[in-house]
């Protein structure tokens, strides 16, 4: 895609969920026609994907920020569409970055307190606005795909975890040497793309062979009122500094196949920041369906310029995170 194709100017506005930031995209994105999000993101990606890499890596951002692209959506008693997307690529879903498309589409004066449809490539969320900032989203069905996965890590020896989807793929370790601590993030950073490498290096997918890429450590909570605190590395071999929405999601759905979460029940899950979502979830049928409640708070507004003499104008190249 030639530089050309970019705007001059995009329209954003930053928030954080939780320690964890998003940046909207208002305005100045490319046409992706008007089709289901999962027909449009699969443009984005094929044909836009420059601007990914120029909204979201240095030199004007950072390999930490996820990106929401607001668009119209199919149906138009739905709030909103968006696409998610970070340093390595595109999101199915994001637990933080809704609420933060929350908090964003409340500022904006777009939304008030109630329940209101988002439509993302992996199907619908309803968000339900509360007061004091908080926000609830009821997120996509999530399920555990296998149980007590073994792969084997050189000097770790068999490390087993669970596959699970709550809206992205996620490899959950509960059996590991690691105290879950801000200092020790390097160590658990290294740990848990090795597991990731492990993983692809041995053919252990998600369903349909879908990629796992992400790894999710827990141990017990530092704070007697949660019940669990995690650690976990995204695509682009960053953390989630929140407590990740999506995972949690994925955590629920393997605590309620295992009988240790029932319809309802809160479930406190603490970050690596000691910042908390809480979750529960609910059944329709077979059905898992996780609901996460956070808060988002807006940071900036600000427009993105992309000069055309600008030697880095669409991001410095090689910044993007790729397993392997």
């Amino acid at each position: 895609m030639p530089d050309t194709a970019l705007p001059l100017r995009i329209e954003v506005i930053d928030s954080h969920t939780a320690g964890e930031p998003t940046r909207c995209v208002l305005s100045g994105g490319p046409d992706l026609g008007a089709g289901p999000l999962a027909e449009r993101l699969e443009k984005l990606r094929a044909g836009h994907d420059v601007y990914r890499r120029a909204i979201l890596c240095e030199p004007r951002g950072s390999e930490v920020l996820v990106g929401a692209l607001l668009l119209d959506p199919v149906d138009p008693a739905a709030a909103a569409g968006v696409i998610f997307f970070n340093n390595a690529g595109y999101l199915g879903m994001c637990g933080h970055g809704m609420i933060g498309v929350a908090a964003t589409l409340s500022y904006l004066g777009r939304i008030g307190p109630g329940k209101h449809r988002i439509e993302t490539p992996v199907g619908d969320v309803t968000i339900a606005l509360g007061e004091n900032d908080e926000v609830t989203i009821s997120n996509v069905a999530s399920y555990r795909y296998r149980a007590r996965v073994p792969v084997e890590l050189p000097g770790y020896g068999m490390v087993h975890g669970d596959v699970a989807w709550g809206g992205n793929w996620f490899f959950l370790i509960e059996e590991h040497p690691f105290t879950l601590s801000l200092e020790n993030e390097e160590q658990l950073t290294a740990f848990t793309w090795q597991v990731r490498l492990a993983l692809a290096a041995n053919g252990i997918t998600g369903a349909n062979g879908a990629e796992i890429d992400h790894v999710e450590l827990f141990t017990a909570a530092h704070d007697l009122a949660n019940q669990s605190r995690n650690f976990v590395l995204c695509p682009g071999k960053v953390y989630d500094r929140s407590p990740c929405g999506t995972g949690t999601s994925a955590k629920m759905a393997c605590l309620a196949a295992d009988g240790k979460l029932t319809p309802g029940q809160l479930w406190r899950q603490e970050g690596i920041l000691d910042s908390v979502f809480t979750g529960r979830v609910e059944l329709d049928g077979e059905r898992i369906l996780p609901y996460i409640t956070g808060s988002a708070y807006v940071t900036s507004e600000a427009s993105l310029i992309f000069q055309s003499s600008d030697p880095f104008r669409n991001g410095i190249p090689n910044h993007d995170g790729k397993a392997g």
